[in-house]
């Protein structure tokens, strides 16, 4: 049985928390161990326990606290070789990280105290980006997030998905008349290296869901952005488009992760 919870989700922080009560590892640290031993203690379950953590890549909002969490618990880091070097000299995390980041191998299966990790690459304005697609208590798990483009590999680890929790970043109506700068809204909707919009996200899982090769049981969109988005916009939009190719939604959980906040605590 695997316990999970989304500590935080969106460019505010990006934490998520997975045990199965015997291993126990995080994907990203954007936000501060205080807030994430409160999360925690609320559903009787300990930042202390975590064995590892897995990075998706370099921006703030996914590693802010990690030199932190490290140095004051002991946790070792995977990632990428080339993730590692930014890590070890990048502004927030250098001088933090010595001994404790670990290389791990792309589009390969790497077993991490028997979780077994395949990290993929996903196209983002960052040193290097990487989505997860993990086997974990006879469970298949696929993270996406931060993500500018859908490429076939995506595509197929999605696929395999029991839990798929994918980005959902913007509405394209609201991000065109929002207040955000040209340059901004520009990095954002990049055809290759920005965030997925609900409609982009909506045409990926179409093919994701129309052509699968496990059972999805759980859909948990993330990233949903404060000033772009609303969990209604997104929910509905991905949810009107499965529905409109035939997806039968009625045996399986679409959520939308919360921006800035915890999740509620999930059991699969």
């Amino acid at each position: 049985m695997i316990k999970f919870v989304s500590l935080s989700s969106g460019s505010s922080g990006n934490c998520y928390y997975f045990t199965n009560g015997s291993t126990t590892f995080l994907i990203d640290a954007g936000i501060g161990p205080r807030r994430i031993k409160k999360i925690l203690s609320e559903y009787s379950l300990d930042l202390e326990s975590v064995n590892f953590i897995l990075i998706t890549h370099d921006h703030i909002d996914h590693i802010k606290s990690l030199g932190v969490i490290v140095n004051r618990y002991h946790k070792l880091v995977y990632t990428s070789d080339l993730l590692k070097s930014s890590l070890l000299n990048h502004s927030i995390t250098r001088n933090t990280l010595k001994g404790s980041i670990n290389c791990i191998e792309i589009s390969k299966e790497n077993n991490i105290q028997g979780v077994k990790v395949t990290p993929f690459l996903v196209p983002h304005d960052a040193t290097q980006t990487l989505g997860y697609f993990i086997e974990f208590e006879n469970k298949k798990i696929t993270l996406v997030t931060d993500c500018g483009e859908v490429t076939d590999e995506i595509l197929n680890f999605s696929k395999k998905a029991d839990i798929l929790i994918f980005e959902s970043n913007y509405d394209d109506k609201m991000l065109l008349n929002g207040a955000y700068p040209a340059v901004l809204k520009n990095r954002i909707k990049n055809s290759h290296l920005g965030h997925l919009s609900n409609n982009e996200a909506c045409e990926a899982l179409k093919k994701i869901f129309s052509d699968r090769e496990g059972s999805l049981e759980y859909l948990f969109l993330c990233h949903l952005s404060g000033n772009n988005n609303t969990p209604e916009i997104a929910y509905n939009t991905v949810t009107d488009g499965l529905k409109s190719i035939g997806v039968d939604l009625s045996n399986r959980t679409i959520l939308t992760l919360p921006r800035g906040k915890a999740s509620n605590l999930y059991t699969f």
